[in-house]
């Protein structure tokens, strides 16, 4: 173990710890319904071929903007990772948020807050029909403007993507956490985006109510308990490494 952290001392091993816990962090997020999620719904229902395959190029598009946000949160705000008070505090914040996240789904699902509309033949009709125009016909273009419309992207990257980057002392000297970070964030991501384009492009009827409630209510006890961790795991570890 290292400082306090659950990351083993083979960096072969430490990759896929990072690479494990980024994706089920990225894929419980990703499963929540937002403009993301209906976007893809939208143009993969409406693609006359390989509307299974736009979940990728969506995020492709998705992608790329995080790839920038996480290069400017190395270089503007690297200088926070080296002093454990600020890990510290944004692990209290971000976990914090993480769990309220976590909660939040697990919540919408018992009171049957979360629609499935898109699963009825109607509902997909409905989301068809407002399919958007202009640049967001192109899905790469479109998963990038999409993401920096939604604002609980940019809180999520300040304060659960910071957390995460600080508890795993992400750098650009650890360059393996930063990669094993960065592709299981997006693993997770592709991995549900494709699942949804596919169902979408072939009829997403064929999508179980009671299996994705079931998904999303382990995905939220999920952050609520990596969220948990985030925010006291800093206060064991006693300083940060050279």
């Amino acid at each position: 173990m290292i400082d306090g952290s659950i990351l083993p001392a083979s960096p072969f091993s430490a990759f896929w710890v990072i690479f494990s816990f980024s994706f089920m962090v990225a894929l419980s997020g990703a499963m929540a319904p937002g403009p993301l999620f209906t976007y893809t719904i939208i143009k993969s229902a409406g693609a006359k071929e390989r509307g299974y395959l736009m979940g990728a190029w969506i995020i492709a598009g998705h992608a790329l903007l995080e790839m920038a946000v996480v290069l400017l949160l190395l270089s503007g705000f690297s200088f926070l990772l080296q002093d454990i008070r600020m890990v510290r505090i944004i692990g209290v914040v971000g976990g914090a948020i993480l769990i309220y996240f976590g909660f939040s789904i697990i919540r919408d699902v018992w009171q049957g807050k979360i629609s499935t509309d898109f699963f009825d033949t109607q509902g997909q009709q409905e989301v068809e029909a407002t399919a958007p125009k202009g640049k967001l016909d192109n899905p790469v273009v479109g998963g990038v403007l999409i993401s920096m419309a939604n604002p609980y992207w940019w809180v999520w990257w300040a304060t659960i993507g910071l957390a995460f980057m600080a508890r795993f002392e992400i750098t650009w000297e650890r360059w393996p956490r930063l990669l094993a970070f960065f592709l299981g964030h997006e693993a997770g991501d592709l991995v549900w985006y494709l699942i949804v384009s596919t169902l979408a492009f072939f009829g997403l009827r064929r999508l179980n109510r009671r299996i994705y409630y079931g998904i999303l209510v382990v995905c939220g006890i999920f952050m609520a308990l990596f969220g948990l961790y985030l925010g006291i795991s800093p206060f064991f570890q006693k300083n940060i490494p050279s």
